[in-house]
C-alpha cells in the first residue's frame, strides 16, 4: 500500500498544498530536498530529487508544493576513462574519487565527533566532551540548545521574579523541548519567535499537575532551522495568576548540555527583579572534580562592559563548603570553573539535592541569585532493551528483556524489569559497568531478590545510589544483564540509556510490549529483541514507539514493522490488508508515528488483545520479532475515548474549521464534507454520496435481490425487505439500527447494519458494487461479503448491457465490447484485472513499470496476479571482485576487469573475422 501511495504521488502531479509538504506518507519541511523511496523492489530513486517549494496564498499564508526533477542531466563531465557508479549515487565518478557526496538534507546540522571544535566549549568541562559515532543513529544528526527565560524588563508592566530553563534538542527537522521553572505559576503557552520577532510556532501548555513541560515542534521550516543554528531565535512564555508575568530569553547552542548530569535554576528573593540564571554541572570521568558553567541574566546593571566581581559558593544548610571569586562583564555574564577533589560527603549531598549554589555580586548594591542543585530533569525516558545479540558472548536465543527507570531528585532510582522467552530459569538480574577486561563483568547492583519467577518481572528501588553511579547512569554508561541456568554469564544484556522525548502520546511510565523471536509462529532463534509503547487517543488515533536491539548491521538498514490483527494466525498473507498496517518512521533501530485511519476491526483487535506488532528484516521476511498488543479502547463502533457516541456516518469526527482548510474538502448542499466521507444527500434519501478530492460522487442505492416470495417497503428505508409474517425467522424484516446495538459496522459505507440484513457494498469511489452481497452475521458483529457467481454462457462474445451490471449476457447479435471499461474493474466474472499507474492490465500480463521523470525501468518486471500487481527486481549474481562497475543499460553490476576482458575478447574475434574475410 505504501509503495502504491508513493507511486501515485509521482503520477498525479507531485503537489501538496499545506504548511508543509506531504509525500509518500511522510511530511517534509519547507525547502527540504529528498530522493523518493518507492519501496521494494524499486528502492530509492537517486536520480530523482524532490523539493518542498515554499508558496504564498493571496493572504500571505505559506504552504508547500512538491516539485520533483530528474538530476541525471546535471551530472558533471568526467575526465577519467572508466567512471564507476557507486551505490547510493546518481552520477558516476572516477574510481579514485571516493569522497562522499554531502546530503543537502543534512546541511546546516552539527555532528558531534572527535575532530569537531567549538569556541564556547571549555575542554576542562568534561573529560569526554564529544559524542562518539557509536552513540548516534545512522543518518541522524542531533544538536542541543538551551534558553534562560527571565522576566521582561523593557516593558511598563512589573517584571516577573520567575525563571525558566528550556532544554531543546533538534533531531532532523523536529525540535523537542523540556521546560522547568521556579517562582512562577504554571505557564499557559510557549511562543517561538524568529529574528524579526514574528511568532513562528506557538505551543499551548496542557493543564496538568506537573512541574515539567514537554513539547515538540515538528517539521521546522528550513529558514527557521538556519536561524536556530545561528542563534537568532527567542522564546517567550506567558504565565497567569498572582505570580504571573512574561518570561523571555534567547536560544543558544551549548555543547555543555551533552555532558550535564546535575543542574540548578537560580532565582532572586526580590520581587519583580527580572534576574535569574542556570547552572550546568557534571563530574569528571575519572576524578571527583565538579565542572560547572553559569549562564546569568539581569545580575549586572551596567550596560557598558565593566568588570564586576562575583562570589560563587556551594552551601549546605547555610554552611559554606566551597567558594570561588571571579570577574564577569555585562557583555559576557557566563562563567565556567572547576571545583577539584570533592569529598565523598560533598558528592553524596550533591546528588541528593541538598547542596545550594549561590552567586552574588560584590560592591555597592549587591545582587544575589541562588538555587538547589538536583539531578538533571528531562522529558526523556531512561530505558533498556535486552537482547541475546548484545551479550558479552553474542548468541541467538529469541528471548527479550525490557526495563524502565525513574531517577528522583534525592538520588533514588526506581526500576521495572520484565523478561520473556528465556531458555531456562533466571539466576541473576544485575546492573553492571562495561567490562574492563574481555568477558569480565563488573556488577554494581543486584536486582535478583526482587525478581518474580511467576510474572517474569522485577520492581523496586536502588537507594542510596552513589554519586558516581548516578553520573554514569545519566551518561548512558550502565548496562543490565540477565543470567540463566544455560547462559550463566548472560543470556540477555542491554545498555541503559535515555530515549529522547518524541511528543507522542504513549505511556512511557508503564512497561512496554516486549517483542521477541520467541513470540513468532514458529519461533525464531534470533539475537534481536525489542519493545513498543502503543496507545489510542480520544480521536481513535494510534500512537506507537518501537525500539529494537541486537540486530546485525546488515539487518539494521532493512527493518520494517507492521501492526496486525488476529494474533493467533500463522500465515500472515491470509490475514487480509484490512487487518495489517505498515508502521512507518523507522530511523536506525527506532520507529515512531501516528496512525489515524484505522479500521474498526483492527481497533477491536487492539481492545481485545488479539493484535500484535511484527518486525521483519531482510533475513527473516516472515517475522524476526513479534509481540502481542493490548490497548483497551472504545473506538470499535465509532465511540470516542470520552464515552460519548459519535455519528456512525462519520467514524472520525473532525473539526469543521479544519475541514474547511483542507484543499480536498467538498462543498455540497451548503455543507463542507471531508475527503473520503460518505453521507445521504437531502435531495433524495435513496442516494449515497462520497467526497473524493473536491469531487462529489452520488450513486443510487442498489437494492439486493430478495429470495422470499413476499416483500414489504418500509417507509424509512429505500429497499424492500421480506415480510416476516410469511417468511421464516432467518428472513426477518429490516429493523432500525437502534434496536440492534450488537449489529455490524461496515467500513465501506460507514454505516451500522442490523443482524441478518444483506446489502450491496459501497466502495468509494466506485459506488455500489452489484457483484457482491454482504451479510451481517447476528450478534458477532462480523460482516461476510461474497462475490456473486455468474452463469456459464454459451456465446463466444458476451456483453455487459450496463457498466453497473454484474454479469455479462449473450447479445442478440454477437459483438466485441470496445476497450476495457473502468467499470469492468469491479465486475464479478472472469479473472480480475490490475490497475498500475494509469494503465489497466489483464490477468497474467507482464510489463516494465514506467515512473515519471525516469521512464521505463527495464530492470524491474511486473505482472498481474488475479487483480494484484506484483513487481520484482532482476536478481543479480553476487560478485567477489573489489572493483565493481555498472554500464549504461545493464541491470546488474559487473567486475571491471571482467568487462575489459570481454571487450578485448570481442575485439579479437572481430579481428579474426576480418582476417578470415580477407583471406577468402
Amino acid at each position: 500500500f505504501a509503495k502504491k501511495h508513493i507511486l501515485s504521488d509521482l503520477i498525479i502531479g507531485l503537489s501538496s498544498l499545506s504548511a508543509e509538504c506531504s509525500f509518500g506518507g511522510r511530511s517534509y519541511s519547507l525547502e527540504d530536498t529528498w530522493h523518493p523511496d518507492l519501496g521494494e523492489p524499486f528502492g530509492v530513486m537517486h536520480c530523482i530529487q524532490c523539493y518542498c517549494e515554499p508558496q504564498k496564498h493571496r493572504r500571505g499564508k505559506k504552504f508547500g508544493k512538491v516539485n520533483c526533477k530528474n538530476i541525471k542531466q546535471d551530472c558533471p563531465d568526467l575526465d577519467c576513462d572508466d567512471p564507476v557508479l557507486l551505490p547510493g549515487n546518481c552520477c558516476k565518478s572516477c574510481p579514485k574519487d571516493t569522497k562522499k557526496q554531502s546530503d543537502p538534507l543534512l546541511d546546516g546540522f552539527e555532528f558531534l565527533n572527535e575532530n569537531s571544535k567549538d569556541d564556547d566549549l571549555h575542554k576542562s568541562y568534561n573529560d569526554r566532551s564529544y559524542q562518539s559515532s557509536e552513540d548516534t543513529n545512522p543518518g541522524e544528526s542531533r544538536s542541543d540548545f538551551v534558553a534562560l527565560l527571565t522576566g521582561v524588563t523593557n516593558s511598563w508592566l512589573p517584571s516577573s521574579s520567575g525563571v525558566a530553563r528550556v532544554r531543546l534538542t533538534l533531531t532532523r527537522t523536529s525540535l523537542t523541548f523540556s521546560i522547568t521553572y521556579e517562582r512562577t505559576s504554571r505557564p499557559t503557552k510557549v511562543v517561538f519567535m524568529d529574528s524579526d520577532g514574528t511568532t513562528a510556532f506557538e505551543y499551548k501548555i496542557p493543564k496538568e499537575p506537573s512541574d515539567m513541560i514537554c513539547g515538540v515542534w515538528k517539521n521546522v521550516a528550513k529558514p527557521l532551522l538556519r536561524q536556530l543554528q545561528s542563534e537568532q531565535m527567542r522564546i517567550s512564555m506567558a504565565t497567569s495568576g498572582s505570580r504571573g508575568g512574561e518570561l523571555e530569553g534567547k536560544i543558544i547552542k551549548h555543547r555543555a548540555l551533552f555532558a550535564e548530569t546535575v543542574s540548578s535554576i537560580l532565582t532572586s528573593e526580590k520581587e519583580n527583579s527580572g534576574m535569574g540564571g542556570i547552572a550546568m554541572l557534571t563530574l569528571s570521568d575519572s576524578e571527583n572534580n565538579l565542572h560547572f558553567i553559569l549562564i546569568m541574566q539581569g545580575l549586572i546593571k551596567h550596560k557598558e562592559p565593566v568588570m564586576v566581581p562575583i562570589r560563587v559558593q556551594l552551601v549546605h544548610r547555610q554552611r559554606v563548603l566551597r567558594e570561588i571569586r571571579a570577574n564577569i562583564t555585562s557583555h559576557d555574564p557566563d562563567f565556567a570553573e572547576v571545583l577539584t577533589n570533592l569529598t565523598s560527603r560533598e558528592l553524596l549531598l550533591l546528588y541528593r539535592g541538598q547542596l545550594e549554589i549561590t552567586i552574588e555580586t560584590q560592591g555597592q548594591d549587591p545582587r544575589r541569585i541562588s538555587g538547589f542543585i538536583t539531578s538533571r530533569k528531562s522529558c526523556d525516558t531512561i530505558q533498556s532493551v535486552m537482547s541475546s545479540g548484545d551479550t558479552l558472548t553474542p548468541g541467538k536465543t529469541g528471548g527479550v528483556g525490557s526495563a524502565i527507570f525513574n531517577l528522583h531528585s534525592n538520588g533514588t532510582l526506581d526500576y521495572k524489569v520484565q523478561v520473556a522467552g528465556l531458555s531456562s530459569e533466571v539466576l541473576g538480574l544485575t546492573i553492571e559497568l562495561k567490562p574492563r577486561r574481555r568477558n569480565k563483568r563488573s556488577i554494581l547492583y543486584d536486582l535478583t531478590p526482587e525478581y518474580s519467577k511467576s510474572s517474569g518481572q522485577a520492581e523496586g528501588s536502588w537507594s542510596p545510589m552513589e554519586a558516581r553511579y548516578i553520573h554514569m547512569l545519566l551518561q548512558n554508561e550502565l548496562f543490565i544483564n540477565v543470567a540463566t541456568a544455560h547462559y550463566q554469564e548472560g543470556e540477555l544484556r542491554g545498555q541503559i540509556k535515555a530515549l529522547p522525548y518524541s511528543g507522542l502520546d504513549v505511556p512511557r511510565y508503564e512497561l512496554p510490549t516486549p517483542l521477541a523471536g520467541y513470540f513468532v509462529s514458529p519461533p525464531v532463534r534470533t539475537g534481536a529483541s525489542g519493545h513498543a509503547w502503543v496507545s489510542v487517543d480520544k480521536q481513535c488515533h494510534l500512537h506507537y514507539e518501537i525500539i529494537v536491539a541486537g540486530l546485525s548491521k546488515a539487518d539494521d538498514s532493512t527493518v520494517n514493522a507492521h501492526l496486525h490483527g488476529l494474533a493467533e494466525i500463522r500465515d500472515l498473507e491470509d490475514s487480509g490488508s484490512s487487518h495489517k498496517r505498515l508502521l512507518t518512521g523507522f530511523f536506525g533501530s527506532q520507529a515512531q508515528g501516528v496512525l489515524k485511519d484505522i479500521s474498526a476491526e483492527l481497533l477491536q483487535h487492539l481492545d481485545q488483545g488479539t493484535a500484535f506488532i511484527q518486525v521483519i528484516t531482510k533475513m527473516n521476511p516472515q517475522g524476526e520479532i513479534r509481540g502481542r498488543v493490548h490497548v483497551p479502547n472504545s473506538c470499535k463502533l465509532g465511540v470516542g475515548g470520552d464515552g460519548e457516541e459519535a455519528e456512525f456516518g462519520d467514524f472520525f469526527v473532525k473539526d469543521p474549521e479544519e475541514i474547511k482548510k483542507d484543499p480536498h474538502t467538498c462543498f455540497f448542499e451548503n455543507q463542507y464534507h471531508a475527503h473520503g466521507s460518505n453521507w445521504t444527500p437531502n435531495y433524495d434519501p435513496c442516494f449515497s454520496c462520497s467526497c473524493q478530492k473536491r469531487t462529489v460522487i452520488c450513486d443510487p442505492v442498489i437494492c439486493p435481490v430478495q429470495t422470499c416470495s413476499r416483500t414489504i417497503q418500509p417507509e424509512d428505508k429505500c429497499c424492500p425487505v421480506c415480510d416476516d409474517r410469511k417468511e421464516p425467522k432467518d428472513m426477518k424484516a429490516l429493523k432500525k439500527v437502534e434496536e440492534h446495538p450488537e449489529g455490524c459496522y461496515f467500513e465501506g459505507d460507514q454505516t451500522m447494519h442490523a443482524p441478518g440484513t444483506t446489502w450491496h457494498p459501497f466502495v468509494p469511489p466506485f459506488g455500489y458494487i452489484k457483484c457482491a452481497v454482504c451479510t451481517c452475521k447476528g450478534s458477532t458483529g462480523e460482516v461476510h461479503c461474497e462475490k456473486l457467481t455468474c452463469p456459464v454462457l454459451t456465446c463466444s462474445h458476451p456483453v455487459r448491457r450496463s457498466p453497473s451490471d454484474c454479469c455479462k449476457e449473450c447479445p442478440e447479435e454477437e459483438r466485441t465490447p470496445a476497450g476495457l471499461q473502468h467499470g469492468d474493474m469491479m465486475q464479478g466474472d472472469g479473472p480480475r484485472k490490475c490497475k498500475f499507474g494509469k494503465n489497466y492490465y489483464q490477468n497474467s500480463d507482464s510489463w516494465h513499470p514506467w515512473v515519471p521523470l525516469v521512464g521505463e525501468i527495464r530492470c524491474i518486471n511486473c505482472w498481474c496476479d488475479h487483480g494484484v500487481p506484483k513487481c520484482q527486481r532482476k536478481q543479480c549474481p553476487i560478485l567477489s571482485c573489489s572493483n565493481i562497475t555498472r554500464t549504461d543499460g545493464s541491470c546488474c553490476p559487473k567486475c571491471a576487469g571482467e568487462q575489459r576482458r570481454r571487450q578485448a575478447t570481442t575485439c579479437d574475434l572481430i579481428k579474426v573475422n576480418q582476417q578470415y574475410s580477407v583471406r577468402k
